[in-house]
Order: C-alpha cells, then structure tokens, then sequence
C-alpha cells in the first residue's frame, strides 16, 4: 500500500509540474485513425486537470453533422477547411489535451499554429495494431471507404509519417492499458518542458 501512495503522490508531482510548464499551451495529439488518440487524451486530461477537446466532434458540432456527413455531402477539401478554421479555434483555449484528425496536420498552417501555440505528441503505431483497431468502426472512417481499406492505409501512412515525425515528442500507442501510455507522456513531457527554453526565447 505503501509503494502505491508513493507512485501516486509522484504521479501527481509530475502531472502538477507539467502544468505549471505549460502555461497557456495546448498538448495537442496527433497520428493516425486508430491510435487512441481520444481514449488517451481523455486519461491525459483528467491526469493533469485540464480539458480534454476532440476537434472532430468539434468540427460536428459546427456543421451541425457527423465526420462521414460532411465527407458525403461536401467532399474532403471541404471538410479540411472547416477542420483548419477549428483548430485555430480550438487552440486559443489552453491549457488543454486536444486530439486532432489523423489528417489535420498535413495543412502547413495548422503546423504552424501547433508549433506555436502547443506541444505536439506523435501517438505511432504498427500498422498491424492499427489494423485490428479500426477494422470493429471502418464505417466511421471516411478515408477508408474504398475498395481495399488496408491499402488505403497503407498509402495514408506512408504520406503522413514524414510529417508527423515533426511533432515535438514521439510516443509508441501499444497493446498495453492506456493508463500507462499516459504516465510515459506525462514523464516524456517534464523531460521536453524542462529541457525547452521559456517561451520567446530562441
């Protein structure tokens, strides 16, 4: 009992020291489909005691309809526009977790804004785990309505890993309890924040 008071009370040092760190910045999730990016930064939020926004369901609340709605009705650029205006939206708000689509940093400009207003977290995954994940809610997937879907991502991932290599920290999403995911961001982020200049500073 002992041991896990002493585990908790240093979980929470850490999660209060990432905080104060942060300031006004967003910890903003990026990756593909499947990588956990809302069960994860639901954790992550509650860990730190800050918000946790899912710009999808934001993007549907604005549109007043779903992802694959929009994508039917309006086509993909439509929606990247509307998801970019969200995000910039989106980012003013911190300190906050914000999970963002698997393709909204593709659009330099919503980089850009991440770069400036945020601390990136690549969430990667082995395709084969993504696989498994998103093959129980394909049908909420979009990009992965085509004729063979594995191949799909296949394409997805070799156009966006580059870019998403760019983000401040790189952490593996695995088949392990998310908890654990969390406490590695938790600790990878202290280490990023304390070895990072104050903001303003080159």
């Amino acid at each position: 009992m002992a041991d896990i008071a002493t585990q908790k009370s240093t979980g929470n040092g850490a999660a209060a020291a990432v905080l104060s760190r942060l300031s006004d910045r967003s910890i903003v999730l990026i990756g593909m489909m499947g990588v956990g990016k809302s069960s994860i930064g639901r954790r992550l939020g509650a860990r730190l005691g800050i918000p946790f926004v899912d710009a999808d369901a934001e993007i549907e609340r604005a549109a007043g309809m779903s992802v694959t709605d929009i994508f039917a009705r309006h086509g993909e650029a439509a929606f990247r526009s509307g998801e970019a205006r969200v995000i910039a939206r989106l980012l003013n708000g911190g300190p906050q977790v914000l999970a963002t689509g698997g393709g909204a940093v593709m659009n330099p400009a919503t980089r850009a804004l991440i770069q400036e207003r945020g601390v990136s977290i690549w969430l990667s995954a082995e395709l084969e785990l993504l696989l498994r994940r998103i093959s129980k809610r394909k049908a909420e997937r979009p990009m992965l309505q085509t004729a063979d879907p594995a191949a799909t991502l296949r394409e997805l991932l070799a156009a966006r890993e580059p870019i998403y290599a760019q983000a401040d920290l790189t952490v593996q999403s695995r088949d392990v309890p998310h908890d654990a995911v969390v406490a590695e961001i938790i600790d990878r982020l202290l280490a990023f924040l304390d070895a990072a200049p104050p903001r303003g500073q080159p």
